[in-house]
Parts: C-alpha cells; structure tokens; sequence
C-alpha cells in the first residue's frame, strides 16, 4: 500500500510521487463511477439497501452530473465540475482538508521552503476578515506601514471579505517587481487605508536570538520550516559564544506566541536538540491505531540550562508538538495562553492533472498520551496577553471554534498525563520589556528555575 506524502516531509517528494500515482488514482475513480453506474442500472442494485452498497452514495453524483452535462444550458466544462465537486468534497471533512489546484499546491511548498515573492504579511481568518497577524522584518508590508490587526478590504480591487485565504495569498504574491495594490482597515482608524506595494523575494527568518545582560538567552521561533532547526543550531552557538564570559547560557526562553506551526519534522528536530531520550510525539490514525513514534535519538541535546516556553491563543501544529513534547518530558515550564489545538496530520496526496488534496488522516499526541487537536497545550503558569478587554475582532480563535472542527476523538487524558497547574502570575516590573508582560513574566519564571537549580546541592 503507497502511503500519502506528510505535510510534515518535503513537498519535493509530493511531485516525484504525482506521476507514480496518477495512473492508480485515475483508474480508481474510473472504476467507482463505473461501478456507480452500474448500480444505478442494475435491478440486484435496486434491491439493496443504502447501508448494504458501498455504490449507492455515488447514485445521486453521478445522475447530477449526468443531468448537467445533458441539460445545462451551455455546454459545461467537464474539468472545471469535477474539480470543484472534489473541492467540495474535500472541504466538507474538517478546516484542514482542502483541494490544491497547481497554483496552491506551489504555494504550500514555496512556505515550506521559507521563500516566496510577495508582499511579506502572514494572515489569518478572523470572523470572516483576512487579518494580518504578522508582517516581517524588512518586507515591502513593512516599508508601507501594514501592521499586524490590520484587515482586508481589498486586494487589487477585489473584496476581501470571505475571500479564501489559498486564494488571497494568491493575488498578493507573484512575479518579483509586479504590484498590487491593497486596502485595509485598522482599528480606531475611521478610513480606509490603501497602499500600492511591490512585490519583492522575501525570505522567512524563522529563528532570531538576544543574549540579555544575566547570560539569560530569549529565543523567538516564528514558524517550522525546512531551515529552522540549521537556524537554531546556529542561533544557539552564537549566544553561546556571547554568554561565554559569564559562564555560558544561563537559561533561555523560547518564544512560541503566534507561531502557526509548519513542518512536523523541523518540529521533531528542535525538540531533540534539548531532549536526550523519549517520545517527541506520536501519531494515531483511525481506531487509535499507532503510525509513527518520533523520539529523541541525536546525541549531545543541551541539557545543561532551563527553558521557559511562552505560548499564546496563535502557538498551533508543530509549534504545540514541541510545547507538549518539552513539558511532558519536565525539560520546559510552559507559560502564557492555552495553545491553539491543531493536533491533526494532514497528508499531501498527488492528483493526475497536477493538482492535490491535502488529507487529514490522523492526530498528534504528547508523549503522555495527551491529544493536541481542539484541546491545546494548557500552561504551566497562566499569564494572560493583556488585562484590558479584548474587542470580538480581537478575540482569539481557537480550533475548536472552527466549524467542522475535528475532535480529540474523545479520548480523556490518560492517568499521569499533565494538565494546568492553575498558577497565575501577574507580570511585574522590570527593565526589559516594558511593554510585553508575557515575556517579563516568563523572564521571571526563568530567572526562579535558575535560583532552584544553583541551590540544588551538587550531586
């Protein structure tokens, strides 16, 4: 049996599996309808019951299908009809599973490579608004003062109210040197805000680090890509190097909020750089039957400071893998907002014309046992964004607050699996920064692990 392309493994592979597949997919659906037909036609099919044919769903397809090709009042494109009743198809399983034509499937792997030509914004869907939720460093977003809350109106003169989010980071990314112009909404702003901007090669750094004056490292890791864990590897001896003079680093913080997650593997490999043994996360499929098991296996893991993990309500996928994999493990305290709960594994399956499905086919679990989907990673120590009030565009969206979200599979923790400690900590002064109290509290739980570990007698 050909298993489907991870999302969690390099999309080049997708294209070297599309050709190998075609044929048995093809000739698949081919024989489905076929047999639909023939359903359809047969008397001993009439006989059966809806529960007793595995054909009998494909009666109503195949009879609207024939009745528009016959009847409709033009001539309709065929290829056009079937991609869209398998993008239908697809779409009504869960948020996650969705048709890719050419277009967005080389957007997929473009993110996964952590280059692209556009504009430089990440964005979400905030009810029904395509929303900025981050603008990196140096993009052209950035140079024409986008700003992460701001929303979509319009994209090259299209309304972007409900636009698909594939389709949106379509009209905005495209040929270097090309333009697009674009208008926004931003809160306590009364009119619209319109920029043209030129789209330019923009490269996603995923890792930045700064070594703070007690040899105390904060690390930001903005999303899971095929280069992160280079990155961080990288990251990590040169604040090694700065730390050197008073005695190498003492503790780091690692900075998860707003990370949407990406690659599973890049994921996996960060979590053994500070793992030594163990589970990293497991996968289950239908019937809670066991898939894969990543631990830890690359030696020389740093072992040798605390880590404070700082998660928010936009912390998802592979970045609540490596939350649940370092706190089951006692290796991280967790601090900040329950995670976003995207717990599910969605595989990249080739289709004959170039196009794809991206498939969920199973879930993620801690090592404990625990699962991510639609509950998230529950913190340590509880330290809210902000104590001012959140307006309903602000508010933050959760997976199970999608529609058609699916479920933990209702599967309770099993005994011995951690859950919230209930501490809530208000963050106090401090010198550095001043306007983030997330991170001064998770500076502050830092700074405790440390004190605990030098009163610790030697052993």
């Amino acid at each position: 049996m050909t298993s489907a392309v991870n999302e969690t493994n390099s999309f080049a592979r997708t294209r070297a599996r599309v050709d190998r597949r075609a044929h048995i997919v093809s000739t698949a659906f081919a024989c489905v309808l076929a047999c639909a037909a023939w359903s359809a036609r047969s008397p001993s099919a009439h006989a059966q019951s809806k529960e007793s044919s595995p054909y009998y769903k494909l009666e109503a397809f195949t009879r609207a299908l024939a009745h528009i090709e016959q009847s409709y009042v033009d001539v309709p494109d065929g290829e056009r009809l079937m991609r869209g009743a398998i993008r239908g198809m697809v779409e009504e399983l869960d948020p996650h599973s969705v048709y890719l034509d050419r277009d967005e499937l080389q957007i997929l792997e473009d993110d996964a490579e952590g280059r692209y030509a556009g504009i430089g914004t990440e964005i979400d869907v905030r009810d029904g608004w395509l929303t900025i939720n981050a603008v990196l460093d140096g993009s052209p977003a950035q140079r024409a003062g986008l700003k992460p809350g701001d929303r979509f109106l319009l994209i090259d003169g299209v309304p972007a109210r409900d636009m698909p989010m594939l389709e949106a980071i379509r009209r905005m990314r495209g040929e270097p040197g090309t333009r697009v112009r674009v208008a926004v909404r931003r809160n306590h702003v009364e009119d619209a805000i319109e920029r043209e901007l030129t789209r330019e090669l923009v490269a996603i750094r995923a890792v930045d680090a700064r070594v703070l004056e007690d040899a105390t490292v904060m690390l930001r890791l903005r999303v899971f890509q095929e280069t992160t864990a280079s990155e961080l590897r990288r990251a990590l001896e040169q604040s090694q190097k700065a730390a050197a003079p008073h005695g190498g680093i003492r503790g780091m913080v690692i900075d998860l909020r707003d990370n949407p997650g990406g690659l599973v593997a890049a994921a996996v490999d960060v979590a053994d750089e500070f793992l030594d043994e163990g589970v990293i996360v497991e996968t289950r499929g239908r019937g809670d039957r066991v898939l894969q098991t990543q631990t830890a296996s690359r030696a020389g893991a740093r072992l040798e400071f605390p880590i404070v993990l700082l998660v928010n309500a936009r912390t998802a996928s592979a970045a609540e893998i490596l939350a649940g994999a370092l706190r089951d493990h006692e290796r991280a305290v967790v601090v900040g907002e329950r995670t976003f709960g995207k717990g599910s594994v969605q595989n990249v399956i080739g289709l004959p014309d170039g196009s794809a499905i991206k498939l969920t086919t199973a879930r993620y679990y801690t090592p404990s046992g625990r699962a991510i989907q639609a509950r998230g990673i529950e913190p340590d120590v509880v330290v809210e964004a902000s104590s001012v009030p959140r307006s309903l565009l602000d508010a933050p969206i959760r997976e199970a607050d999608l529609d058609r979200h699916l479920s933990a599979a209702d599967l309770d923790a099993p005994a011995g699996a951690r859950g919230s400690r209930g501490a809530r900590l208000t963050p106090g002064a401090a010198t550095a920064f001043q306007s983030d109290g997330q991170a001064r509290a998770a500076l502050q739980v830092l700074r405790a692990l440390i004190a605990t570990q030098r009163a610790k007698p030697a052993q």
